[in-house]
């Protein structure tokens, strides 16, 4: 990808789609099947959003995030969310520095580009707090003094949806700040015979090696910034605000979508725009990020849910109730 305005003129976004493909290629060495949640994760880079990986353990949450972040060249770090895990740990603090007899602040973990948050309910509400400010505003505040993030910043993160003992739910509030959910199912059949297949012919070797970087830090900014670019016609703006009142206002939730879900979903349909070489959306790029935008912002009813009726369902019967533009 050329590295100057021109990404910016109608019709550039080929050369992205070509990096997409190439980076996706890559990805697909080790991550076998999951093709949507390679794609919904390039979304959220491209759309500076963060993202919640859900999913029982050993279907390579935590590698895939690895390997995208391998693909990019940019800073990673790794936190282990646990009990006993104190804000600081992930933010950092403030150290006394007997030379210059000042207090100096240390960086924690959180301040890289993308910054991978293992088991993230594992932490209590004090530690989840630490970042409310972080994903949202790219800055955290110590002490009285702000330090900001540097571009691009990304949170990966992780959780198991059966485990209860030692897990602490996640607040709307902060399950709010993440752009998607994706939800990662067992691999089929044949899937799992490939990814057999391809550890065997590894040969000890591990995953994540002969990845190289096919994004550079300063493409991905470029590209953040182009996407702004991409055009959506006002009655697309009124099919999003249309399918986001509807979770307001349908009998089986008693929480709805939040208007930061109104523009995660425009910003998420002109990224899967452009990374299909498109400079403007059309309905199915809307169509294709709802649901992930939409499954930890909404909640059912206890009697629905008493049903069986799952957030899932609910998206899908609005999405088929709503008229789609043309």
């Amino acid at each position: 990808m050329e590295t100057n305005n021109n990404i910016n003129q109608p019709n550039s976004f080929i050369q992205l789609q070509e990096k997409v493909e190439k980076l996706k290629k890559e990805i697909s060495k080790v991550i076998i099947g999951q093709e949507s949640m390679i794609d919904l994760l390039l979304v959220a880079v491209l759309s500076n959003g963060h993202v919640l990986i859900e999913g029982v353990p050993g279907i390579a949450k935590t590698l895939t995030a690895k390997l995208l972040a391998k693909t990019i060249s940019t800073g990673f770090s790794r936190i282990q969310f646990t009990p006993d895990l104190m804000p600081s740990d992930v933010t950092g603090t403030s150290v006394f520095n007997t030379a210059s007899s000042k207090f100096e602040f240390n960086e924690g973990p959180v301040f890289s580009n993308i910054v991978l948050i293992d088991e993230i309910n594992r932490a209590p509400a004090k530690t989840q707090s630490a970042l409310f400010e972080v994903m949202e505003e790219r800055q955290v505040t110590i002490d009285g003094q702000t330090f900001s993030m540097k571009d691009p910043f990304l949170v990966l993160a992780t959780q198991n949806p059966l485990e209860h003992e030692g897990t602490y739910r996640l607040p709307e509030a902060q399950l709010d700040r993440f752009l998607f959910k994706i939800v990662m199912d067992y691999p089929s059949l044949e899937e799992e015979h490939k990814i057999l297949k391809n550890a065997d012919e590894r040969k000890g070797k591990k995953e994540t090696e002969n990845i190289p970087a096919v994004l550079t830090e300063k493409e991905i900014i470029e590209v953040q910034k182009a996407i702004h670019q991409v055009r959506i016609d006002d009655n697309l703006l009124h099919y999003i605000s249309e399918v986001i009142n509807q979770t307001r206002n349908h009998p089986s939730l008693f929480l709805g979508a939040s208007p930061r879900a109104s523009l995660c979903t425009m910003n998420a349909a002109k990224a899967i725009a452009a990374m299909q070489g498109r400079d403007f959306v059309i309905p199915e790029d809307i169509k294709s990020v709802l649901i992930p935008v939409l499954i930890h912002r909404i909640y059912t009813t206890p009697e629905k849910e008493m049903e069986g009726v799952t957030e899932h369902q609910v998206i899908a019967d609005i999405i088929n109730q709503v008229e789609i533009p043309r």
